[in-house]
């Protein structure tokens, strides 16, 4: 069996998960507003659980849900969450966005997703990487129509998005009178494009702060912002 992912207070199988363990993921699960003290928290496309995982580590939330379409994906999130020490508040559903949406009558004060958004079609030579990859799985709509009908009234919803589909998902997600208070825009190094927008969303018009994440200043050296918003759960940082 391949070895898990360990970070400081738990690991992640990922030998039957088509996406494994990526920066992407960490810096939502890291960066995912928690000020509010959520009681009740969903991960949608949750894959290995990591970021519900990352937090059950951040808050004392009651409930946290994951949603997972994917067979193998689904049973290696439940093994993840019976062997972290949290495995009492976490629980993970076999089923669509859409299919949740119809059947819960529970609504969340967090809801968090790292959806798949690659939206042209690449072969892997993989079907559930190219499913998990592709946004064909969880298109931008539909996570959006999810988020509007699953998010409390006071409730936050945090994702992370390729920059140049973030003006088109503000847009969207306007529309569904989500509006953000927060963006962070990623950058690789200090000369790189932005690559990534992380976004938190309300239901209400506030003031927006909008700030810059720089990850590395070189090759395997990692900027202090970097460091301080993932030391909790990296091994070596």
């Amino acid at each position: 069996m391949e070895s898990p992912f360990r970070f400081k207070q738990f690991e992640i199988f990922q030998d039957r998960c088509a996406m494994k363990v990526g920066t992407d993921g960490v810096l939502l699960g890291a960066w995912a507003p928690v000020d509010t003290e959520p009681s009740s928290v969903l991960d949608i496309g949750t894959g290995t659980g990591l970021i519900a995982l990352m937090l059950a580590q951040r808050t004392m939330a009651d409930t946290i849900d994951a949603v997972e379409i994917d067979g193998d994906a689904f049973e290696q999130c439940v093994e993840n969450f019976e062997a972290s020490p949290w495995a009492d508040r976490l629980f993970c559903y076999h089923a669509g966005l859409d299919e949740m949406v119809v059947e819960s009558d529970a609504t969340y004060e967090l809801i968090v997703s790292n959806p798949p958004f690659h939206s042209e079609t690449v072969a892997s030579g993989s079907e559930a990487r190219d499913r998990a990859r592709q946004n064909i799985a969880l298109p931008f709509s539909e996570l959006i129509h999810g988020v509007e009908m699953l998010l409390a009234d006071e409730g936050v919803f945090a994702t992370i998005i390729p920059f140049q589909a973030e003006a088109q998902f503000r847009q969207m997600a306007r529309e569904a009178g989500l509006y953000p208070f927060k963006v962070t825009r990623v950058k690789g190094t200090p000369d790189s494009g932005i690559k990534r927008s992380l976004l938190a969303f309300s239901r209400k018009e506030q003031s927006l702060l909008e700030d810059e994440l720089v990850i590395e200043e070189q090759r395997h050296v990692y900027t202090a912002e970097y460091k301080a918003l993932c030391r909790d759960f990296y091994l070596k940082m």
